[in-house]
C-alpha cells in the first residue's frame, strides 16, 4: 500500500468560506469577500488559527474525503465560529476602504430622480 499525505485544510477554509458568505447579504458582505485581496486575508486568518488536517490516503482507493467525514461537530463548530469571527473582523478593519469600493445600496423609488 503507498499513502500519500493529503491537506485537506486549504481547500476545506476555502469551501466553508464559501458556504458560511452564503448566509450573509450580497452587500455589503458577498460584495466585500469578492475582492481577491479580502478574500484572501480571510483566508489567511482561518488558516493562522488552526491547525492543519492531513490524513494518509492509499492512491489505490478512489476516495471522496471532505471535512464533515473527518471531523467532529465540535471542530466544524469552532471552524464555522472562527470563519463568522474572521469576517466581522476584517469588514471592521476595512471598512472605509470598503465604503469607498462598495458604495451604500438605496432604493431606487427614493431616488430623486424617480419622483420626476
Amino acid at each position: 500500500m503507498t499513502a500519500k499525505g493529503i491537506d485537506l485544510t486549504a481547500p476545506t477554509i476555502v469551501e466553508q468560506i464559501e458556504s458560511a458568505l452564503e448566509t450573509y447579504p450580497d452587500h455589503p458582505y458577498q460584495r466585500a469577500f469578492a475582492i481577491p485581496d479580502l478574500r484572501q486575508e480571510l483566508i489567511t486568518y482561518v488558516l493562522s488559527r488552526i491547525s492543519s488536517c492531513d490524513v494518509a490516503v492509499d492512491k489505490s482507493k478512489q476516495l471522496s474525503l471532505n471535512f464533515k467525514t473527518l471531523t467532529s461537530p465540535e471542530i466544524r463548530g469552532c471552524l464555522e465560529a472562527l470563519i463568522y469571527q474572521g469576517i466581522r473582523h476584517i469588514l471592521n478593519e476595512n471598512e472605509e476602504r470598503l465604503s469607498h469600493q462598495i458604495p451604500e445600496e438605496f432604493d431606487s423609488e427614493f431616488a430623486s430622480s424617480y419622483w420626476f
